[in-house]
């Protein structure tokens, strides 16, 4: 093994987007959390309220479940593989007492259902996002909101694009179910 490759295999390991224990088929983005700034204008751009079911596909620690239901009360779900952050997750949800409006599913976005949804929101890669595409069009109903942080959903048209400066530039795309193309 070449040093530099053999470097990058050293650094890479102790970081936790890459040393996740599951099949690389599961594997959709790395574990970065969302500046809360962009939590909140991605909410914001999804047009979140107290009406809806906002699904959070890859929610690592909740804090896009969390804001959802303690900010805009609405009912929120996250669905994460990592079984640690589910754990984190979990307990924070119930250390804030909004065990009533939001919850974490430990599981693969592709074997959950998140059909009652009427806002997805994610933060994964691009080529994530189009393997998802198919599901998204197949189980939301038309008017559901699809708000992607950072990697556009390919084949689809977003309704906006916002763009958030929190330590570096974000971009924010809103899709409408029904309105995609």
């Amino acid at each position: 093994m070449r040093p530099l490759s053999l470097a990058l295999l050293v650094v890479s390991a102790g970081l936790p987007g890459f040393a996740q224990k599951f099949s690389p088929a599961e594997n959709l983005a790395p574990s970065i959390p969302t500046p809360a700034a962009v939590v909140d204008r991605m909410l914001e751009a999804g047009h979140v309220t107290s009406n809806d079911v906002v699904y959070d596909l890859g929610s690592g620690d909740g804090r896009i479940v969390i804001a959802a239901a303690q900010k805009y009360g609405a009912r929120a779900v996250g669905v994460e593989v990592m079984p640690d952050l589910c754990r984190t997750a979990q307990a924070r949800i119930k250390e804030l007492g909004l065990a009533d409006r939001a919850s974490i599913v430990e599981g693969n976005v592709f074997r959950v259902d998140f059909s009652p949804a009427t806002v997805v929101m994610l933060y994964l890669m691009t080529d994530s996002n189009e393997r998802l595409r198919p599901n998204l069009e197949k189980y939301l109903k038309p008017g559901t909101r699809v708000v992607s942080n950072q990697f556009p959903i390919k084949k689809w048209k977003p309704v906006s694009v916002e763009h958030v400066r929190a330590g570096m530039d974000y971009t924010i795309y809103v899709y409408e179910v029904g309105r995609t193309k």
